[in-house]
């Protein structure tokens, strides 16, 4: 059984599938947008093994023609080189401005295959079939692409909305544990930024989300996909509202480009930290009580989130700053800093005074 969410924007819209067991099932679920397409398949090392087959033998059993390339797994992977080698195998492979991409992975894949498709003949269709709980919960939906450079990340980019998107609950049960509390970590950014009831309803089931109880699970994805849906209807090239979606993140992305996105630090690890960090800025600025901080924090140490305390001491407080300033979001030369006013009650601000973010940045070494 699947639920269907509908992605309805001023130019285009789209549906979200999720449920259980629907990569077998691909070609059914999508044969009036795969019908006499060519079909190109990104995926990588990690996932091929695991579903390249399902998704193929779908295809095969409706005779949908397909090519698949498989590259190297890891964030280091979203970089221009991966691109320029997909791209190349795709003109290799005579694609045409009719054929179809489906992006099957996590994050990178999907925000590889969408950027690609977007500059490959000025664009082409694509799916994503992301095989992450982070993934499911946020890079696949809203139509955002990009790879990374040595100055940050996604500062390269698109915006380019899939035609679907097909969440298959059966994937978690191949993560590793510190993958499914990575995408745990972006399902209570939405209760953190504007659903008070979402968060209240995760301190109390968030234990059965993350164990993979399908029940609970399938609710967080479709909440988390509805809540970032509606947000992403309101401001689909993130010129106001949508930055929202960033909390944490101006954090995360520092913290990731300083460890040169190294698996010392998942980017759902920094965007946890990145939440506890950001609420803490928010409290040193006046914004929200001391209680919000440790109720964050304590039901993150709860389900085992990473906290800023388990990343290295050696962290330079210069060099984050310096890294924050080349975010995506700086405007007139300030950094836009998504804080909260209280849980469920995220706003954008530029107003920061660099004493505050530093004394912030230096809750990295202590222990909530």
């Amino acid at each position: 059984m699947s639920v269907t969410i509908n992605v309805n924007l001023d130019h285009t819209n789209y549906p979200i599938y999720i449920g259980n067991a629907l990569i077998e099932n691909t070609a059914e679920i999508l044969s009036a947008s795969l019908s006499n397409r060519k079909v190109f398949i990104i995926s990588d090392t990690n996932v091929s093994n695991l579903y390249l087959h399902k998704l193929e033998n779908s295809l095969k059993k409706h005779n949908i023609v397909y090519k698949s390339i498989v590259i190297d797994a890891g964030e280091k992977t979203k970089s221009f080189q991966s691109a320029n080698r997909i791209c190349n195998w795709l003109l290799e492979n005579n694609i045409e401005r009719s054929s179809m991409l489906i992006g099957l992975g996590g994050g990178v894949i999907g925000d590889l295959t969408g950027f690609v498709a977007s500059i490959t003949l000025r664009g082409i269709d694509f799916i994503q079939i992301p095989t992450t709980l982070l993934s499911q919960v946020d890079s696949s939906v809203g139509g955002k692409t990009g790879i990374n450079t040595p100055q940050g990340k996604n500062l390269i980019g698109t915006f380019f909305q899939p035609k679907a998107v097909i969440s298959d609950s059966n994937t978690i049960e191949t993560l590793p544990k510190r993958q499914v509390l990575a995408g745990y970590s972006e399902i209570c950014k939405y209760g953190l930024i504007n659903n008070f009831e979402f968060w209240c309803w995760l301190e109390k089931n968030g234990h059965l989300v993350i164990q993979g109880d399908s029940k609970y699970l399938n609710q967080a994805v479709k909440t988390s996909c509805i809540s970032k849906a509606e947000i992403v209807k309101k401001d689909e090239k993130e010129s106001g509202e949508r930055a929202l979606l960033n909390l944490g993140h101006t954090f995360a992305h520092a913290l990731e480009n300083e460890l040169n996105y190294s698996d010392e630090l998942l980017h759902g690890e920094a965007v946890s930290i990145g939440i506890i960090l950001a609420f803490t800025l928010s409290n040193n600025l006046g914004y929200c009580s001391t209680n919000d901080v440790k109720r964050i924090a304590n039901h993150f140490k709860k389900v085992n989130l990473r906290m800023p305390s388990s990343i290295s001491k050696n962290m330079k407080i210069d060099n984050i700053i310096d890294n924050m300033s080349k975010d995506k979001k700086v405007k007139n030369n300030k950094i836009t800093f998504v804080l909260v006013r209280g849980i469920g009650k995220a706003f954008l601000t530029q107003d920061v005074e660099l004493g505050k973010l530093r004394e912030s940045l230096e809750s990295i070494n202590k222990t909530f």
